[in-house]
């Protein structure tokens, strides 16, 4: 403790420092600034300068903060885990990600000022990673949430939330991209996600990425992996969240009536895998036999009725491209249909059992809590 005590105290005679440089600055009289044979008084107006952009800044970001981290709170998973969570609307209905209640069966909610409340789960959506708890109280500091266009590459962002319990945590960056297709850990895609530079930690889940008018512009969800790392690490500046939009969409359907009519995703109804790590676990018959795998997205199951099922799709057919593009693995698959509509068709070609098949299948709509 002591130890940052000191980095403190040398961060303030830093800024002090820069506070004095300033005042001496504008100390400067008119004929010394006249003189300009030495330079040394334009470097000081060149100082001033930066100070006051580097405080005009400061002041940005510090009423950002001010305006939205009253709307973060701090989600207890009681025994599972914890997270963060925005207040969605001033009745208690808060919104965060599905990830941080699954599996829990207690919660709790500390807002800003302190206090704790019990809380409820009204309903929750895992193929988009979100949720939408419940606490009894009344006049909440609701955020405020972007709409369609609010946000743009480039843009500064705050992420505040709860990393590792440290509550009201904020860091800062930029949106990196928008309509990111990311993978989550339990499987799922998440189409038109924002990715952003601002740093995003374990406990940030379902807290705020904002703009500098305190405004949400999304939800954080995960840190990208970098695969270069031998430990597995997450990368360096890489985060990504579910846009505003989305969430909105998604809460406000919770709320009504406490679950999910209209996931707006596409379904095709199969379960599938990488056909190029290695033999058919069905053995022979099924495009493999002695030959080398055929690289594609393998379909290890076809949900009974599906649209997959309707179009013909069959258990060990090898998917080699969707609507023209190659599918040399599962993911290329599920990226395919992360990106397309329900109610449109998406013709796949097939390699089942050496023989090239082509089908033509009208996607349906994917069911809420089905990744």
């Amino acid at each position: 403790m002591n130890r940052f005590a000191g980095m403190v105290t040398a961060v303030s005679l830093i800024a002090a420092g820069a506070l004095a440089e300033h005042t001496l600055t504008s100390s400067v009289s008119p004929s010394a600034m006249a003189d300009t044979a030495t330079g040394a008084p334009v470097a000081a107006a060149a100082a001033a300068s930066d100070i006051s952009a580097a405080s005009a800044y400061d002041s940005l970001t510090e009423h950002a903060f001010a305006v939205a981290s009253p709307s973060v709170v701090y989600i207890n998973n009681v025994g599972v885990g914890s997270g963060s969570g925005v207040i969605y609307d001033s009745s208690g209905d808060i919104v965060t990600n599905a990830h941080v209640v699954a599996g829990g069966t207690k919660y709790t909610v500390t807002l800003s000022s302190g206090k704790v409340y019990p809380a409820t789960v009204r309903g929750t959506d895992t193929a988009d990673d979100l949720a939408v708890i419940h606490i009894n109280a009344s006049g909440l500091p609701a955020a405020h949430f972007a709409g369609a266009n609010g946000f743009k590459v480039a843009q500064t962002v705050l992420a505040i939330g709860n990393p590792l319990d440290l509550q009201q945590s904020v860091t800062s960056g930029l949106i990196s991209a928008i309509n990111r297709t990311v993978q989550e850990s339990n499987g799922a895609y998440l189409p038109n996600a924002l990715q952003t530079s601002a740093p995003i930690n374990p406990g940030n889940s379902g807290g705020a990425l904002v703009n500098l008018d305190g405004t949400v512009v999304g939800i954080p969800t995960l840190e990208a992996v970098d695969a270069q790392n031998n430990n597995g690490g997450a990368a360096q500046g890489i985060g990504f969240a579910v846009p505003s939009t989305r969430v909105t969409d998604i809460a406000r359907q919770i709320i009504s009536s406490g679950k999910v009519a209209h996931t707006g995703r596409a379904f095709l109804g199969v379960g599938v895998g990488d056909s190029s790590q290695g033999q058919s676990p069905y053995g022979n018959g099924f495009g493999f036999g002695n030959q080398a795998p055929v690289a594609g997205a393998l379909v290890n199951n076809v949900a009974t009725g599906s649209p997959a099922a309707q179009a013909g799709v069959q258990q060990g057919d090898i998917i080699t491209a969707a609507n023209g593009h190659a599918v040399t693995s599962g993911d290329d698959l599920l990226v395919a249909l992360a990106n397309s509509k329900p109610g449109s068709t998406m013709k796949l070609t097939i390699n089942r059992n050496g023989t090239t098949v082509t089908v033509s299948v009208k996607l349906g709509e994917l069911p809420a809590n089905q990744s």
